[in-house]
């Protein structure tokens, strides 16, 4: 009776509880964990701009972006590859139920039977082979978690630069309507001057010229901010359709209050997610290798079955109805066709490859965190030249109202003195949005650690 008491809480345990690590760990995780990934980003950095509607959107895209959620779950994917290779270094067991039909010679009637298998097979991982290649998918799980990493950055950064465009084309749309407005009233004029005979009807056409293209400028203003709106949309995870809701900052109110660093220390480039990944991949292709030279080794395994029999269902699964048996043994594969050496040279060239892209990458790194800073040095130096050029014309503007209003010379004179300021604005503005933009293209180069 203890003997079916036995089976029968066994066949109970494997029905409810028969499932693998990875099969159970699945079951727990199904969803992206947002709140650990949300530091990748380093949102004070992004607070830092004084701008609450630029940081709405960041944590809008970090939390909604679809690009980020694959890349969030195909660290999930990582980790259950990992548990599925982790399962083969325990041991399996099964059971089973083999009901069957049978007549005895002699015998004119049959008889019911039924037979309960228990099984269990374990590989001793006597030299390491299976807990090697654990390890491996250890260090994919790794990479996969810098990949998403790096997704963060890249959509974040994406983000702020499309928002500033934004900004960017919203002032130049405000200056162009100015400029289509004072070419028109320059191109009145010439055209009343023309039909007095003071000006050629050449200037004349040049004026209007130069009013149908300052339309056409704004159409392509347009196009690009609505394009721009779109993009927007899809990084926050929400629809174009709702694009004319999309508040954003006012240019006037953009404050400039980060400064230039003079350097960015090296040490940064160890904080890159690509570069992170290069090295873990030096050292995943590492432990390849040993497990490719593990595989010329033995293997060793240990079987176990007992399976009761009997014609009345738990009612003589007792040991005389038992059949049961327990051994081991080793296996040496003694010729292959070469797999075994083809994978050990494979296992080598990829580590070579993964130290060739380590050097490589350690030079990109160093290239782009330059670049950025370079862009920002002079891209800062550029601006203050442009508002100082800006600030002049200003003050030349004035010196020619002033002369206007003494009647010392015409408003024609007066309206194109105004585009040469408005026209100096926009090159103002364009170099002032390209500040903010280098700034985020530094927090990218530096993988978000400035």
């Amino acid at each position: 009776m203890k003997l079916k008491k036995v089976i029968t809480l066994i066949l109970i345990l494997t029905l409810f509880f028969g499932y693998t690590p990875a099969e159970s760990f699945a079951a727990k995780k199904t969803s992206v964990d947002i709140d650990n990934t949300i530091s990748y980003i380093n949102i004070d950095w992004w607070k830092s701009f004084d701008d609450a509607i630029l940081t709405d959107y960041i944590l809008k895209a970090a939390e909604s972006n679809h690009d980020l959620k694959i890349s969030s779950l195909k660290v999930e994917e990582a980790r259950q590859n990992k548990n599925i290779q982790r399962s083969k270094e325990m041991p399996s067991v099964g059971i089973g139920a083999v009901p069957a039909l049978y007549k005895l010679p002699a015998s004119t009637s049959s008889d019911g039977l039924i037979s309960l298998p228990i099984y269990a097979s374990y590989e001793l991982d006597l030299f390491g082979k299976n807990r090697d290649k654990t390890k491996s998918f250890d260090k994919l799980t790794e990479i996969s978690a810098q990949n998403e990493r790096a997704a963060y950055i890249s959509v974040v950064s994406a983000v702020g630069s499309t928002y500033y465009n934004i900004v960017k084309l919203d002032k130049l749309i405000n200056l162009q309507e100015k400029i289509i407005k004072d070419r028109k009233q320059i191109y009145d004029l010439m055209k009343l001057s023309n039909e007095e005979g003071l000006i050629s009807t050449a200037d004349t056409v040049n004026a209007n010229k130069a009013y149908v293209r300052a339309n056409a400028d704004m159409i392509e203003l347009k196009k690009s901010r609505e394009r721009l709106l779109n993009m927007l949309a899809v990084l926050i995870g929400d629809t174009p359709e709702n694009k004319e809701s999309f508040t954003r900052i006012a240019y006037d109110e953009l404050v400039i209050n980060k400064s230039v660093p003079d350097a960015i220390n090296s040490d940064v480039i160890e904080n890159r997610p690509d570069y992170l990944s290069s090295e873990i991949m030096l050292e995943k292709t590492g432990i390849d290798i040993r497990a490719a030279k593990k595989d010329f080794l033995p293997s060793f395994n240990i079987l176990g079955l007992i399976s009761f029999s009997s014609t009345e269902f738990l009612s003589k699964m007792n040991w005389t109805n038992a059949i049961a048996a327990l051994g081991g043994g080793a296996l040496l594969p003694l010729f292959t066709g070469g797999a075994k050496i083809a994978n050990l040279k494979l296992q080598k060239n990829k580590y070579n490859q993964a130290v060739e892209n380590y050097k490589k990458t350690y030079l990109v790194s160093l290239q782009e965190v330059n670049d950025a800073l370079c862009d920002l040095k002079l891209g800062n130096e550029k601006y203050l030249k442009t508002l100082e050029s800006f600030n002049i014309e200003k003050s030349d503007f004035s010196y020619t109202q002033m002369k206007y209003n003494e009647g010392i010379i015409s408003n024609l004179d007066l309206l194109q003195k105004k585009e040469n300021l408005l026209v100096t604005e926009k090159q103002l503005t364009n170099d002032k949005i390209d500040y903010f933009i280098n700034q985020i293209g530094l927090y990218k180069a530096s993988g978000a650690k400035i």
